[in-house]
């Protein structure tokens, strides 16, 4: 049982590194139930507080990926138009154009949102657009850093505990 859970774990911590880039799979949480499945062996002991330390940091960079396009706009020099446009069209973005629209969306939400405040400001509003961007790019960035650090604590778990294991 527990050289199953250790593969559907590490299938898992890769998953959540493609779910860095896949807006569908919520990237280091979907590694971090990689870890927590390790920690479900009868060799492993469970050490809850890093479990818990992990989940946080996994959970911290769920939520800013839902923030960083909008902050990336303000950044930019973006309104607060700019902002929920980027917010808006990121949920929009998703629904319609599924993975791609994560891109798209909040591109086009700042973009319109800036355009809904100042119609004259075009170049104002491609600047905000291309501060979400950046601020997807960023997101995307963290998550997989993240992801690779809880694959590379799940393989060194596994490899201190290699003797009892196999």
């Amino acid at each position: 049982m527990d050289i199953a859970l250790i593969i559907i774990g590490f299938i898992l911590c890769l998953i959540g590194i493609v779910g860095s880039f896949l807006p569908v799979l919520p990237g280091p949480f979907t590694s971090w139930l990689g870890l927590l499945l390790l920690h479900f062996t009868n060799v492993i002991s469970s050490d809850w507080r890093f479990l818990g330390i992990t989940l946080g940091v996994a959970i911290i960079v769920w939520i800013l990926d839902y923030i960083v396009p909008a902050w990336g706009t303000k950044r930019f020099g973006g309104t607060k138009y700019g902002m929920i446009g980027s917010s808006i069209g990121l949920i929009i973005g998703l629904l319609f154009l599924g993975p791609f629209g994560i891109i798209v969306g909040p591109f086009a939400g700042a973009f319109i949102g800036e355009l809904i405040k100042d119609s004259n400001d075009s170049a104002k509003a491609l600047k905000a657009a291309i501060g979400s961007f950046l601020g997807f790019l960023a997101g995307t960035f963290v998550k997989f850093v993240v992801s690779i650090v809880f694959i590379i604590l799940f393989i060194n778990k596994v490899w201190q505990y290699k003797e009892a294991l196999f």
